[in-house]
Protein backbone atom coordinates (compact mmCIF):
# COMPACT_ATOMS: atom_id res chain seq x y z
CA UNK A 1 0.00 0.00 0.00
CA UNK A 2 1.32 3.42 -0.93
CA UNK A 3 2.27 5.71 1.91
CA UNK A 4 -0.26 8.60 1.80
CA UNK A 5 2.51 11.11 2.41
CA UNK A 6 4.24 10.02 -0.80
CA UNK A 7 1.53 11.70 -2.87
CA UNK A 8 2.98 15.02 -1.74
CA UNK A 9 6.47 14.07 -2.90
CA UNK A 10 8.10 13.85 -6.29
CA UNK A 11 9.04 10.45 -7.71
CA UNK A 12 12.69 11.46 -7.34
CA UNK A 13 12.24 12.17 -3.62
CA UNK A 14 10.43 8.88 -2.99
CA UNK A 15 13.18 6.95 -4.80
CA UNK A 16 15.86 8.78 -2.83
CA UNK A 17 14.13 8.04 0.47
CA UNK A 18 13.80 4.38 -0.49
CA UNK A 19 17.53 4.23 -1.18
CA UNK A 20 18.23 5.81 2.22
CA UNK A 21 15.87 3.42 4.04
CA UNK A 22 17.37 0.35 2.37
CA UNK A 23 21.06 1.29 2.68
CA UNK A 24 21.20 3.72 5.59
CA UNK A 25 23.29 6.10 3.49
CA UNK A 26 23.54 8.00 0.23
CA UNK A 27 26.65 9.04 -1.71
CA UNK A 28 26.47 11.89 -4.21
CA UNK A 29 28.67 14.53 -5.82
CA UNK A 30 28.98 17.74 -3.81
CA UNK A 31 26.72 20.57 -4.89
CA UNK A 32 29.57 23.08 -5.21
CA UNK A 33 32.99 21.67 -6.14
CA UNK A 34 34.70 25.08 -5.97
CA UNK A 35 33.67 25.40 -2.32
CA UNK A 36 35.06 21.96 -1.52
CA UNK A 37 38.34 22.93 -3.20
CA UNK A 38 38.41 26.07 -1.06
CA UNK A 39 37.95 23.98 2.10
CA UNK A 40 40.71 21.61 1.04
CA UNK A 41 43.04 24.51 0.28
CA UNK A 42 42.51 25.90 3.78
CA UNK A 43 43.28 22.56 5.44
CA UNK A 44 46.34 21.86 3.29
CA UNK A 45 47.71 25.36 3.97
CA UNK A 46 47.22 24.93 7.72
CA UNK A 47 48.98 21.56 7.50
CA UNK A 48 52.11 22.54 5.60
CA UNK A 49 52.49 25.74 7.61
CA UNK A 50 52.34 23.78 10.87
CA UNK A 51 54.88 21.24 9.61
CA UNK A 52 57.18 23.92 8.23
CA UNK A 53 56.85 22.66 4.66
CA UNK A 54 56.63 24.62 1.42
CA UNK A 55 53.41 24.81 -0.56
CA UNK A 56 52.95 21.52 -2.45
CA UNK A 57 52.48 21.44 -6.21
CA UNK A 58 49.74 18.80 -5.93
CA UNK A 59 47.31 19.09 -3.01
CA UNK A 60 45.94 15.61 -3.63
CA UNK A 61 49.38 14.01 -3.61
CA UNK A 62 50.38 15.98 -0.51
CA UNK A 63 47.40 14.69 1.47
CA UNK A 64 47.71 11.12 0.21
CA UNK A 65 51.44 10.82 0.88
CA UNK A 66 51.83 12.73 4.16
CA UNK A 67 51.90 9.55 6.27
CA UNK A 68 55.68 8.93 6.39
CA UNK A 69 56.22 12.48 7.72
CA UNK A 70 54.03 11.90 10.77
CA UNK A 71 54.27 10.06 14.05
CA UNK A 72 51.19 9.38 16.17
CA UNK A 73 51.93 12.20 18.65
CA UNK A 74 52.69 14.71 15.90
CA UNK A 75 49.59 13.52 14.03
CA UNK A 76 47.28 14.50 16.89
CA UNK A 77 48.99 17.86 17.34
CA UNK A 78 48.62 18.53 13.62
CA UNK A 79 44.94 17.60 13.69
CA UNK A 80 44.25 19.88 16.67
CA UNK A 81 46.10 22.75 14.99
CA UNK A 82 44.04 22.36 11.81
CA UNK A 83 40.82 22.12 13.82
CA UNK A 84 41.66 25.40 15.54
CA UNK A 85 42.18 27.00 12.13
CA UNK A 86 38.84 25.60 10.95
CA UNK A 87 36.99 26.84 14.03
CA UNK A 88 38.41 30.34 13.54
CA UNK A 89 37.34 30.51 9.88
CA UNK A 90 33.99 32.37 9.81
CA UNK A 91 32.81 31.11 6.42
CA UNK A 92 33.68 27.44 6.92
CA UNK A 93 30.47 26.08 8.50
CA UNK A 94 28.17 27.68 5.94
CA UNK A 95 30.48 26.42 3.19
CA UNK A 96 30.38 22.89 4.58
CA UNK A 97 26.58 22.90 4.75
CA UNK A 98 26.35 24.22 1.17
CA UNK A 99 28.08 21.09 -0.15
CA UNK A 100 24.95 19.00 0.51
CA UNK A 101 22.25 21.63 1.10
CA UNK A 102 19.62 20.11 -1.22
CA UNK A 103 20.14 16.55 -0.03
CA UNK A 104 19.93 17.55 3.62
CA UNK A 105 16.68 19.39 2.89
CA UNK A 106 15.26 16.27 1.22
CA UNK A 107 16.36 13.71 3.82
CA UNK A 108 16.28 15.79 7.02
CA UNK A 109 14.27 18.96 6.51
CA UNK A 110 14.57 22.63 5.61
CA UNK A 111 14.73 23.78 9.25
CA UNK A 112 18.00 22.41 10.52
CA UNK A 113 20.26 22.33 13.55
CA UNK A 114 23.96 21.79 12.87
CA UNK A 115 26.71 20.49 15.11
CA UNK A 116 28.68 23.44 16.43
CA UNK A 117 32.07 22.09 15.38
CA UNK A 118 33.16 20.17 12.30
CA UNK A 119 35.40 17.19 12.99
CA UNK A 120 38.53 16.22 11.07
CA UNK A 121 39.97 12.71 10.79
CA UNK A 122 43.48 11.89 9.61
CA UNK A 123 44.29 8.19 9.33
CA UNK A 124 47.75 7.33 8.06
CA UNK A 125 48.55 3.83 6.76
CA UNK A 126 49.21 1.28 9.48
CA UNK A 127 48.42 3.62 12.38
CA UNK A 128 46.13 2.25 15.10
CA UNK A 129 45.96 5.43 17.21
CA UNK A 130 43.02 6.96 15.31
CA UNK A 131 40.63 4.02 15.22
CA UNK A 132 36.91 4.34 15.81
CA UNK A 133 35.67 0.94 17.05
CA UNK A 134 32.30 -0.34 15.90
CA UNK A 135 29.53 1.77 17.42
CA UNK A 136 26.18 3.43 16.83
CA UNK A 137 26.07 7.02 18.10
CA UNK A 138 22.40 6.66 19.01
CA UNK A 139 23.47 4.26 21.78
CA UNK A 140 25.84 6.87 23.20
CA UNK A 141 23.63 9.93 23.69
CA UNK A 142 22.90 10.96 20.11
CA UNK A 143 19.38 11.57 18.88
CA UNK A 144 17.95 8.94 16.48
CA UNK A 145 16.90 11.89 14.28
CA UNK A 146 20.49 12.87 13.43
CA UNK A 147 22.44 12.22 10.24
CA UNK A 148 26.15 12.60 9.61
CA UNK A 149 27.50 14.53 6.62
CA UNK A 150 30.89 12.91 5.92
CA UNK A 151 33.12 14.57 3.33
CA UNK A 152 36.52 13.21 2.25
CA UNK A 153 39.43 15.40 1.15
CA UNK A 154 40.98 12.46 -0.73
CA UNK A 155 39.62 9.44 -2.57
CA UNK A 156 38.36 7.03 0.11
CA UNK A 157 37.87 3.31 -0.45
CA UNK A 158 38.33 -0.03 1.35
CA UNK A 159 40.22 0.42 4.65
CA UNK A 160 41.06 4.01 3.69
CA UNK A 161 37.35 4.68 4.19
CA UNK A 162 34.74 3.64 6.78
CA UNK A 163 32.30 0.74 7.02
CA UNK A 164 28.61 0.62 7.90
CA UNK A 165 26.27 -2.26 8.73
CA UNK A 166 23.22 -2.81 6.56
CA UNK A 167 19.88 -1.85 8.20
CA UNK A 168 18.38 -5.37 8.30
CA UNK A 169 21.38 -6.92 10.03
CA UNK A 170 21.67 -3.84 12.25
CA UNK A 171 18.10 -4.32 13.52
CA UNK A 172 18.84 -7.93 14.41
CA UNK A 173 22.05 -7.05 16.25
CA UNK A 174 20.52 -4.16 18.21
CA UNK A 175 17.43 -6.16 19.18
CA UNK A 176 19.76 -8.75 20.73
CA UNK A 177 22.44 -6.36 21.93
CA UNK A 178 22.27 -7.77 25.46
CA UNK A 179 23.78 -10.97 24.06
CA UNK A 180 26.94 -8.98 23.27
CA UNK A 181 27.18 -7.22 26.65
CA UNK A 182 30.14 -9.36 27.70
CA UNK A 183 31.89 -8.97 24.35
CA UNK A 184 34.50 -6.43 23.31
CA UNK A 185 33.93 -4.12 20.35
CA UNK A 186 36.42 -6.25 18.41
CA UNK A 187 34.35 -9.37 19.04
CA UNK A 188 31.24 -7.52 17.93
CA UNK A 189 32.98 -6.45 14.72
CA UNK A 190 33.94 -10.04 13.95
CA UNK A 191 30.26 -10.93 14.25
CA UNK A 192 29.18 -8.35 11.67
CA UNK A 193 32.25 -8.02 9.39
CA UNK A 194 30.72 -10.11 6.59
CA UNK A 195 27.64 -7.86 6.51
CA UNK A 196 29.25 -4.41 6.53
CA UNK A 197 29.77 -2.24 3.46
CA UNK A 198 33.10 -0.51 2.90
CA UNK A 199 32.10 2.79 1.36
CA UNK A 200 33.78 4.20 -1.73
CA UNK A 201 33.60 7.99 -1.55
CA UNK A 202 35.91 9.80 -4.00
CA UNK A 203 37.06 13.37 -3.55
CA UNK A 204 34.29 15.59 -4.88
CA UNK A 205 31.56 13.49 -3.29
CA UNK A 206 29.86 13.36 0.10
CA UNK A 207 28.31 10.66 2.24
CA UNK A 208 25.21 11.15 4.38
CA UNK A 209 24.42 8.30 6.74
CA UNK A 210 22.24 7.59 9.75
CA UNK A 211 24.28 7.07 12.88
CA UNK A 212 21.62 4.63 14.12
CA UNK A 213 23.58 1.97 12.23
CA UNK A 214 26.73 0.31 13.55
CA UNK A 215 29.78 1.74 11.82
CA UNK A 216 33.44 2.55 12.33
CA UNK A 217 36.87 2.19 10.75
CA UNK A 218 39.83 -0.17 10.88
CA UNK A 219 43.58 0.16 10.50
CA UNK A 220 44.23 1.80 7.14
CA UNK A 221 45.93 -0.95 5.13
CA UNK A 222 46.08 1.11 1.94
CA UNK A 223 49.22 2.98 0.91
CA UNK A 224 47.72 6.47 1.26
CA UNK A 225 46.42 8.61 4.13
CA UNK A 226 42.73 9.22 4.73
CA UNK A 227 41.55 12.79 5.35
CA UNK A 228 37.86 13.31 6.04
CA UNK A 229 35.52 15.77 7.74
CA UNK A 230 32.23 15.00 9.46
CA UNK A 231 29.41 16.97 11.03
CA UNK A 232 25.93 16.10 12.37
CA UNK A 233 22.66 17.63 11.24
CA UNK A 234 19.10 17.14 12.46
CA UNK A 235 15.67 18.63 12.02
CA UNK A 236 15.52 21.69 14.25
CA UNK A 237 12.28 20.74 16.01
CA UNK A 238 12.83 16.98 16.28
CA UNK A 239 13.67 15.52 19.72
CA UNK A 240 17.17 15.96 21.14
CA UNK A 241 19.02 13.56 23.41
CA UNK A 242 22.22 14.08 25.43
CA UNK A 243 23.62 16.34 22.71
CA UNK A 244 21.49 19.35 23.50
CA UNK A 245 20.26 22.26 21.44
CA UNK A 246 22.42 25.28 22.21
CA UNK A 247 25.20 23.14 23.66
CA UNK A 248 26.09 20.67 20.91
CA UNK A 249 23.76 21.91 18.15
CA UNK A 250 22.94 25.38 16.87
CA UNK A 251 20.13 26.48 14.51
CA UNK A 252 21.10 27.35 10.96
CA UNK A 253 17.86 27.58 8.95
CA UNK A 254 14.98 28.72 11.15
CA UNK A 255 11.99 29.80 9.02
CA UNK A 256 9.97 32.95 9.65
CA UNK A 257 6.83 31.20 10.93
CA UNK A 258 8.89 29.20 13.41
CA UNK A 259 10.60 32.33 14.69
CA UNK A 260 7.25 34.03 15.15
CA UNK A 261 5.86 31.00 16.95
CA UNK A 262 8.85 30.82 19.28
CA UNK A 263 8.47 34.51 20.17
CA UNK A 264 4.70 34.45 20.65
CA UNK A 265 3.46 34.90 24.21
CA UNK A 266 -0.08 33.91 25.10
CA UNK A 267 -1.96 36.72 26.92
CA UNK A 268 -2.39 36.08 30.64
CA UNK A 269 -6.18 35.88 30.43
CA UNK A 270 -5.93 32.79 28.19
CA UNK A 271 -3.84 30.98 30.77
CA UNK A 272 -6.63 31.09 33.33
CA UNK A 273 -8.37 27.83 34.04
Amino acid sequence: MENPSSTFKSRETVELETEFYENGFVIREVENKDTLDKLRNLIVEASYNYLGKSKPKSLQRYLDEIGPDLKSIQLNDLRLNILEKMQNTPWLKAAYYSLARKMLATLVGNELAMQKSINLSIQVPGDDSSLLPVHADVLNGASPFEVVLWIPLVDCYATKSMYILNPKKNSKILSNLKDFSENTSEELFKTIKDDVSWLTVPYGSYLIFTQNLLHGNRVNKETQTRWSMNCRFKSLLSPYSDKKFGEFFEPITIRAATRLGMKFQTPDMFDEV
